[in-house]
């Protein structure tokens, strides 16, 4: 493989909300910079949702938009060297795989499958999101009211219900 210190690499985290994916992405962020010197963007869905795509909702056509967008920022990242961390939900799979494309032109892609179950996402429940979808305040909720693929083509499961961070960062690192 090409140093890591060198090339571009995309870490693109997908799960549900509640998963554990923004804790992983500014751990691992860290723990780049740590050992390697390089810092690190992170592409945190919400985030996102705010300053890139505010215009967008929530149906299947919005959500792959929104996917894409982040592919299209990250290989925008890696094409110059760069090394950015993607922790959004990206529910489909055929934004993933376009995602992927993006990147893959430019430099290195790493999908990582933030595993966690839904009960257990359930019952972190940080945003109080899955109680709002299950009284049928929020209509239309990723692993309540609509779906999530679980992505096949994973280079990595993660399921911080049964890994630690630490853990977790470490298997992640293995994989530059």
């Amino acid at each position: 493989m090409t140093n890591p210190t060198q090339h571009g690499i995309c870490f693109f985290f997908t799960g549900l909300s509640g998963a554990g994916k923004t804790t992983l992405a500014e751990a691992l962020a860290a723990a780049i910079y740590k050992q390697l010197n390089r810092p690190t963007t992170l592409l945190d869905g919400d985030v996102v949702r705010t300053h890139l795509s505010s215009n967008l909702g929530f149906s299947r056509a919005d959500r792959d938009t929104n996917i894409r967008r982040i592919g299209f920022v990250a290989a925008e990242i890696v094409k110059h060297g760069g090394i950015v961390i993607s922790a959004a939900i990206a529910p489909f799979d055929n934004a993933r795989r376009d995602a992927r494309a993006l990147v893959e032109a430019n430099g290195q892609f790493i999908l990582v499958h933030v595993s966690t179950p839904l009960s257990v996402c359930e019952a972190r429940d940080v945003k109080g999101l899955y109680a709002k979808a299950r009284t049928g305040e929020v209509k239309t909720f990723t692993g309540v009211t609509d779906a999530y693929e679980p992505p096949t083509d994973a280079v990595i499961a993660i399921d911080t219900s049964q890994m630690t961070v630490e853990a977790a960062v470490t298997a992640l690192l293995s994989l530059l």
